[in-house]
C-alpha cells in the first residue's frame, strides 16, 4: 500500500535512540514508507573496525564521509522510494551533521556548500532529548567523538557533544 504523496521528512538529533523512535513515529505504517538511517553504505563500519595506525579522522573527515553516506542513502533509498510516492524518514539527515560542524568548529559556509546536494525535505522533525546513555555514542555524533579521539578543535568528545546539541536547537529555532 502506497500513501501516493511522497515525502521525505528529516528527523535530527543528537541521541541515537530518540531520533529512531521519533523517525518510527512519523512514519506511521511501514508500509507507508521506510527509515534511511546513517551508515547505510557501511563506510562508518569499517572505519570503526580499522587499525588504530590509521589515526584518528579529523572532524572535516568524518563530515565528508557523511556527505558520501548521505548521497549513497539518497541514491539506493531515499530517492527510489520518493519515485514510488512513498514515504521516507531520514534519520538523521543533514542538520545532524551541521550541528556536529559547527561543534567542532568547521565554518557554516563550508558546511553548506558540503550539503548542497541534498534535497530539501517536505518536513523536518528535531529530537532535543538529552544523551541516553549508550544509545547517544551509536548515532552519528557519538560515533564521530568517539572515533576523533583526543581533543579536536581544542575540545573534548562530551563538549562536542553538548555542542552539537546547542547547535541543533539554533537550527530547530530557524525552521
Amino acid at each position: 500500500m502506497r500513501s501516493g504523496k511522497a515525502r521525505l521528512i528529516a528527523v535530527d538529533g543528537v541521541d541515537s535512540g530518540a531520533v529512531v523512535a521519533a523517525a518510527r513515529r512519523f512514519l506511521g505504517s511501514p508500509s507507508r514508507g521506510g527509515i534511511s538511517h546513517w551508515d547505510a553504505s557501511g563506510v562508518f563500519q569499517e572505519l570503526a573496525v580499522a587499525d588504530h595506525t590509521a589515526g584518528a579522522p579529523s572532524p572535516r573527515t568524518l563530515l565528508l564521509l557523511y556527505a558520501a553516506d548521505l548521497a549513497f542513502r539518497l541514491r539506493w533509498e531515499i530517492r527510489p522510494a520518493l519515485a514510488e510516492g512513498r514515504t521516507v524518514v531520514a534519520a538523521p539527515y543533514v542538520e545532524t551533521a551541521i550541528a556536529f560542524g559547527r561543534a567542532a568548529g568547521i565554518p557554516a559556509s563550508w558546511l553548506a556548500n558540503l550539503f548542497r546536494f541534498a534535497p530539501r525535505p517536505s518536513e523536518r522533525r528535531f529530537v532535543h532529548r538529552a544523551g541516553s546513555g549508550k544509545r547517544a555514542v551509536d548515532g552519528f555524533v557519538g560515533f564521530g567523538c568517539k572515533q576523533m579521539g583526543g581533543k579536536p578543535a581544542g575540545k573534548t568528545p562530551r563538549q562536542i557533544m553538548a555542542g552539537a546539541a546547542v547547535e541543533l536547537r539554533k537550527i530547530a529555532r530557524r525552521y
